[in-house]
């Protein structure tokens, strides 16, 4: 099996994020990455900005002040010398895994020090540092899990299979997600908001090894989303609001928007 880790960063403790007790909160974030996308073939190694799709999402994740170890999880040769090439640290992991949490899991219990494990998808380039900070901070203090969304108004976004929404609870604990439209709106309520998913996992350790022992239910199967797995088997997740919507990269009109907005001033 291959592997490239290098040594624990350690940074001053003015960068670090602290939680409510005054403790020092920090992560291992893991990039699921593989290589077998459908509707976007090998999309983590798409290059036309200079840079691949994958390494996008590592610099962002490295910007978190939580960040103290970045991998990425990948089952693919490609991906591994695609991720060396930019000196990240890079993981071989089971292609037997059936979602990207499973690989994180399998990284996770080779670095037994961390307690707060993040799980970042691949194709989330534009995604905000500071939402991994309190995603990190939610997790120190919470249940075992917690993901985030982002409130939507576009109806085109909102009925496209492709984007996940959730509905929560008064408490911020989410009741459901799925690729329909959801709640759908029976009698129309100014109030009313949509929640689109966005594809970052937060766990407590002992939520994750739990996670990923359990059986795949029929909810996971039929709407396709791994996240529902817990909700089937009564774990609870916490849901974060970020302040707005990128939608991930699953085609190639996707990535041509994230190109654009490189170009319009982006990072």
């Amino acid at each position: 099996m291959k592997i490239r880790v290098s040594a624990v960063r350690v940074r001053p403790c003015p960068f670090f994020v602290w939680n409510r007790l005054g403790r020092c909160v920090v992560a291992l974030i893991v990039i699921p990455a593989r290589l077998a996308s459908t509707r976007l073939p090998k999309k983590v190694l798409l290059k036309e900005s200079g840079k691949f799709l994958v390494q996008h999402t590592w610099e962002r994740a490295r910007r978190a002040r939580c960040a103290e170890r970045v991998i990425i999880a990948t089952d693919s040769e490609d991906v591994f010398d695609a991720a060396r090439s930019f000196n990240a640290d890079v993981l071989m992991t089971d292609p037997a895994h059936t979602c990207g949490t499973e690989r994180v899991a399998e990284v996770a219990r080779k670095f037994p020090q961390f307690q707060t494990i993040i799980n970042l998808q691949a194709d989330e380039p534009e995604v905000e540092p500071q939402l991994l900070d309190t995603i990190a901070e939610e997790v120190e203090r919470g249940e075992g899990i917690v993901t985030a969304a982002a409130a939507v108004v576009d109806p085109a976004v909102l009925t496209d299979p492709a984007t996940v929404k959730v509905v929560c609870d008064k408490n911020s604990y989410a009741l459901y997600f799925s690729r329909s439209e959801i709640p759908y709106e029976r009698h129309y309520y100014e109030e009313t908001v949509f929640l689109c998913h966005i594809g970052i996992y937060g766990f407590r350790r002992d939520a994750l090894l739990k996670f990923v022992e359990l059986e795949r239910g029929n909810l996971e199967r039929v709407e396709g989303l791994e996240q529902l797995r817990a909700l089937e088997n009564g774990m609870r997740i916490e849901v974060v609001r970020a302040p707005r919507y990128r939608r991930s990269i699953d085609t190639e009109e996707d990535y041509r928007a994230f190109l654009r907005r490189l170009r319009e001033g982006g990072d």
